[in-house]
């Protein structure tokens, strides 16, 4: 019955237990049998049968089940109560107990009659209460104490017993609570177990570290829920024992001990599960962090794999073993920067290595994945590293290799400045020579550590490292050497002959320092004594390199001074080579320093918390094309160079090659302001502190920025010197042509600069043709319209301008300066108004000032009085405006003529003109003059130096007919496309003082100077080419003859009447007087004849073709002629 009955908690019928009409006290029969007390409660029969039956269901549920087996012994207090009510009472117990019964007691009521009553009637309805066990009645509370110990017996039956029924049922209500807690702690914890033991682990860092994080919250959460129920029953346990504490005599009846070890029992169950939840959590977390740690393995290694990956790459890039020590030097330094940026990555990995091995001695459960990841992160560092060294020891090598060839390279030049410094007048004595025979032994004795012994010992120990065009260049190297040594051999063997005679001395005469520049030949006696010497190393090249045989008879014919001479300009080309070819390697590796060092730090994802806000994705500002410069010298221009290390006097040609490629400087020096302002805003940044100090660089930034611009400007100081050394080999026409046009560059980026400054135009200035010039001059106005008090202001007060020359209008803007720094202080150029070429019209001499001319626009109608700082740079803007006016009036002309051009036979065009010899050789021979001219005015533009050759007040207009080449960069004289014009070309007279010049509708436009006839008059000499009218066998050299029809030029007058020619049909050159050449030379006027407008004079004639007019039926047209 006991079984079937649902358990009850006090806290459910907790209002029922409350009203106290039954409760176990905690006392025992003297069989241990507990006792339920009914006490007297007036209104027992009102109780609801259900709450009856709840309370006496709890009460017998509350005794441990070996006391309930035994039985209950209730006490029913009825003294109070009527005979009518006990028995009711006993009737409605006795059919709702559930429990077994071992006694009943009853106190009867007190009162006389009820108590007769009382006795009679339990003496007759004894069997209407149907219990099975004794029914005793009891008249006062001393015979209940004969049944049940005093001590078992509340105070209200005359017992001892402490008793309060409000604690009991606290009690009750906080173990059953307690209980109830402990019993759902265990089930939570076996859940939670549970659902740990089964989740998957997963695959990647932040879930499994999220995981880890959610169970070890749920973990600390139970952990709480533990800790508070262990203080719960604590508490709990803590009042059962209070009054024992509180005082030790004091004993615990039976329900309070047994509710003690129910409170105990249930605090250690709940230690227990604490327990066991703590050792599966210990596993569970040790799991998960194992998890956590593969994982967080895992995502490094492969980080650290695709970082090892990278720096291996790179590593396999430095392959390059380098052309010189400090290039070598320069990739070790690389190697070692870049070695120390990776021993960061290294260091990772060998880190992670090492984390892995101690998962695989931890008994990691993943082991077997661990071991091949931490195997291949041994092997790919020591891999680096041993790659590292190999490539450390091959530079290593290769800068040992470069010391040797520098060293031996150096001692050569030294030997060469030796031979070359030995003066030939003091060596012509025995002990002149008998000292420079010493000389020479003690500097070959310092050949032991300088040169190279054993070309193939050299080819054996760095075999590993050589290249071919490393294994080229060993083998120059060792030939220049033993070339170095033949002279020396062979210089000694001419001193030690000279040591050996005893005849008297020979007074040695130094000769005229232009000797063999207005002679050729020397007198036979000298050419026999130079006949040992004739064999010399740097002799021959000089034969191999021009491979003409009249250089051969040239230099054979020349004595040991000359020799020596010639050696001495051989060393010096030598060195410039060497210094042109070393400063453009240090150049490349600037470049490439500054673009690897902070160009490419700017992408760099590392060091973008460094660069400024306002800094980024501006890159392309502050480097501009250095990058397109960097590729163009690496690529091309420095490998050229290094092919003309043996024959530096032809070094010109490399330059012409590669002339168009340089104009890339000008869209540099364009962008350079910007630039400038943008480094001064963020020179103080972090980012370019950092970057200069792992470049170990000591000067900021800047300072290679400004190396291009430095670089473009020195290769024409290094063509000057080239040149200088150079005048009579082979390239020395090209290496003129090669200056001219670097100086034309020159010219062109700094007008640029100046052009790009220009402000207020309101059209596009490339519509306006090339910039030819720019320049600052004072301007007088003088116009014919507009009020008479402007004119004579204008007169008197000049307006300062600066004027650009463009090939199709000339602007004239006002100058502004800037304040700033740098390239800020740069002016600008404010428009004010321009004028068309069409219509303009120039008078190049103005009365009374030298440096004066007139430019004025549609037939004088505009005049602008135009006064330049210097009569040079006067003739250069003159010349310059003239080569623009003549171009568009052969254009005109052509035009006109067009249709009547395929009806002129007299002259050929210039598509099918030359058809003779010697009119191929008149337009082969032209083009040094030409440049030569062309660099006087560039020269003259720059610096306000004069041409080379002017005649007093005059500068000569270019010829309009130059030869288009693919290097020109200078002013184009035809900016309409009209080359070619006047190769044919007749020399037509002009007037000294005709100098006005126009190419407007009306070619008759002319300036108010006075004009003079240009027919009669004595002929004067000036430089350039003429045609022989008769045959001359007497110059100053006995060799130099001319004979009728030769093309002679006429290059410069010399002292006492002599002028130096060139005979350009023979190749000869030699001085002639002056009055020979006017017999010679003579008033021939023949189609080969060209005008001395070549030779660059003011006086000179402008060649035009038979085809530029319907009434050209002569053979030429003066402009005289078409302006009469």
């Amino acid at each position: 019955m006991h079984q079937d009955i649902i358990p009850l908690y006090a806290a459910d019928i907790h209002d029922q237990l409350k009203k106290q009409f039954a409760y176990l006290s905690g006392g025992r029969g003297g069989d241990g049998c507990p006792v339920i007390t009914f006490p007297d409660y007036p209104a027992f029969s009102e109780i609801p049968e259900k709450e009856f039956q709840n309370v006496l269901t709890y009460l017998t549920s509350i005794p441990s089940l070996r006391d309930a087996g035994i039985g209950f012994i209730l006490v029913i207090d009825r003294r109070q109560d009527k005979w009518t009510s006990v028995k009711a009472s006993i009737l409605r117990i006795a059919a709702s107990f559930p429990g077994n019964l071992q006694l009943v007691l009853v106190l009867r009521p007190t009162g006389f009659f009820h108590r007769a009553l009382s006795d009679i009637a339990f003496k007759f309805n004894k069997d209407e209460f149907k219990m099975k066990v004794p029914i005793i009645m009891l008249g006062s509370v001393s015979e209940l104490q004969g049944y049940i110990d005093k001590t078992q017996l509340t105070e209200d039956l005359g017992g001892t017993l402490d008793y309060c029924h409000n604690r009991w049922l606290s009690r009750r209500t906080a173990i059953e609570g307690f209980a109830q807690k402990v019993k759902q702690t265990a089930q939570i914890l076996q859940s939670f177990g549970t659902e740990l033991a089964e989740t998957e682990l997963p695959n990647d860092v932040q879930s499994t570290s999220s995981l880890l994080a959610t169970h070890t919250e749920k973990k600390d959460k139970m952990k709480e829920d533990i800790r508070l129920a262990v203080e719960q029953g604590d508490d709990i346990l803590g009042s059962i024992t209070k009054p024992v504490t509180e005082n030790p005599e004091y004993k615990l009846n039976q329900d309070q001990l047994d509710n003690q070890t129910t409170v105990e029992r249930l605090l250690a169950q709940l230690h227990e599960t604490e327990t066991a939840f703590d050792e599966f959590w210990i596993k569970h977390q040790q799991k998960l962090e194992q998890c956590l740690h593969l994982r967080n393995f895992e995502q490094n290694f492969r980080e650290v794999k695709a970082a090892l990956n990278i720096v291996s790459e790179r590593l396999s890039a430095f392959t390059d073993v380098g052309k010189s020590c400090s290039h070598v030097e320069h990739i070790l330094k690389d190697l070692a920067n870049f070695e120390e940026k990776s021993c960061e990555t290294i260091v990772k990995a060998r880190m992670l290595a090492s984390e892995g091995d101690a998962f695989i001695q931890s008994n990691h459960y993943a082991v077997d994945s661990v071991i091949p990841k931490c195997s291949e992160l041994h092997h790919l560092c020591d891999a680096f590293t041993t790659e590292t060294e190999r490539r450390r020891n091959l530079l290593n090598k290769s800068l040992e290799l470069h010391g040797l060839l520098e060293k031996s390279m150096k001692w050569c030049d030294e030997g060469i400045y030796l031979l070359a410094s030995q003066p030939v007048d003091k060596c012509q004595s025995q002990d002149g020579a008998e000292s420079a025979l010493q000389e020479i032994e003690k500097f070959l004795d310092t050949g032991t550590g300088n040169k190279i012994k054993e070309l193939n010992k050299i080819y054996r120990e760095y075999a590993h490292i050589l290249s071919e065009d490393l294994k080229e260049h060993v083998q120059k190297v060792f030939q220049k050497q033993e070339s170095m040594e033949e002279m020396f051999q062979k210089r000694q063997v001419s001193l030690k002959k000279l040591a050996a005679k005893q005849t008297r001395p020979v007074q040695p005469v130094a000769p005229r320092p232009e000797a063999f520049v207005k002679s050729p030949c020397t007198s036979p006696g000298l050419q026999r004594e130079y006949v040992s010497n004739s064999e010399s190393s740097a002799f021959r090249r000089v034969n191999y390199r021009r491979g003409k045989s009249e250089m051969t008879e040239l230099h054979q014919s020349r004595g040991g001074s000359t020799m020596d001479d010639e050696e001495n300009l051989a060393v010096l080309r030598q060195h410039v080579i060497n210094e042109l070819i070393e400063t453009e390697r240090a150049y490349v590796e600037e470049l490439l320093c500054v673009l690897e060092g902070y160009a490419a730090e700017m992408d760099n994802p590392l060091m973008a918390h460094l660069i400024p806000p306002e800094l980024q994705n501006k890159k392309d500002i502050l480097f501009g094309n250095m990058e397109e410069i960097y590729h163009f010298h690496n690529r091309i221009f420095l490998r050229e160079l290094e092919n003309y290390v043996e024959y530096p006097e032809l070094v010109g040609r490399c330059f012409l090659d590669q002339m168009e490629d340089f104009q890339i400087y000008e869209k540099y020096c364009q962008n350079k302001p910007r630039s400038e302002s943008l480094w001064r805003q963020f020179s103080d940044s972090v980012f370019f502190q950092e970057c200069q100090r792992k470049l170990d660089h000591k000067l900021s930034l800047d300072s290679y920025l400004l190396k291009p611009v430095q670089r473009i400007t020195k290769y024409q100081l290094l063509l000057k010197e080239m040149l200088k050394y150079s005048k009579n080999c082979e390239g020395a026409e090209d290496l003129q042509e090669a200056l001219t046009s670097i100086l034309g560059i020159l010219k062109a980026v700094n007008d640029s600069m100046h052009q790009i400054a220009i402000t207020g135009y309101d059209g596009n200035l490339n519509e306006l043709g090339k910039l030819l010039m720019q320049g600052s001059f004072n301007v007088w106005t003088d116009h014919k319209k507009g009020h008479s008090k402007v004119k004579d202001l204008a007169r008197f007060k000049p307006m300062q301008r600066h004027l650009f020359l463009h090939e199709k209008a000339v602007l004239f803007c006002k100058k502004r300066e800037e304040n700033g720094e740098g390239y800020e202080k740069a002016p600008s150029y404010s428009y004010k108004h321009s004028l068309n070429m069409a219509a303009v019209g120039i008078t190049e001499n103005v009365k009374g000032d030298v440096k004066k001319f007139e430019i004025w626009y549609n037939a004088r109608e505009e005049v602008y009085i135009i006064q330049a700082p210097t009569p040079e740079v006067k003739a250069t803007w003159v010349n310059e405006i003239r080569k623009v006016l003549t171009s568009q009036l052969q254009a005109c002309r052509e035009a006109s003529q067009h249709r009547t051009l395929e009806q002129t036979q007299s002259l050929p065009l210039p598509a099918s003109s030359c058809t003779s010899p010697s009119r191929n050789h008149i337009r082969n021979t032209k083009k040094m003059d030409e440049r030569k001219a062309d660099l006087a005015s560039l020269e003259g533009y720059g610096t306000t130096v004069a041409p080379k050759y002017p005649e007093k007040g005059k500068a000569s207009p270019t010829s309009p007919d130059k030869k288009a080449k693919r290097h020109e960069v200078v002013s184009d004289p035809t900016p309409f496309g009209l080359r070619g014009w006047a190769k044919t070309s007749h020399s037509l007279d002009a007037s000294e003082e005709n100098d006005g010049w126009s190419s407007a509708e009306d070619p008759l436009n002319s300036s108010d100077a006075e004009e003079e006839g240009g027919g009669g008059g004595e002929m004067k000499l000036t430089p350039g080419k003429y045609t022989v009218v008769t045959d001359y066998e007497k110059g100053v050299s006995e060799e130099f003859t001319v004979k009728s029809g030769d093309l002679v030029q006429l290059i410069r007058e010399g002292e006492d009447g002599l002028w130096y020619v060139k005979n350009l049909s023979s190749g000869r050159e030699g001085w002639i007087p002056a009055n020979n050449l006017l017999m010679l030379i003579g008033n021939s006027k023949s189609a080969q004849s060209l005008s001395s407008s070549e030779s660059g004079t003011a006086s000179s004639t402008l060649s035009t073709s038979s085809s530029c007019s319907d009434s050209c039926n002569a053979s030429s047209t003066s402009f005289s002629d078409i302006k009469g």
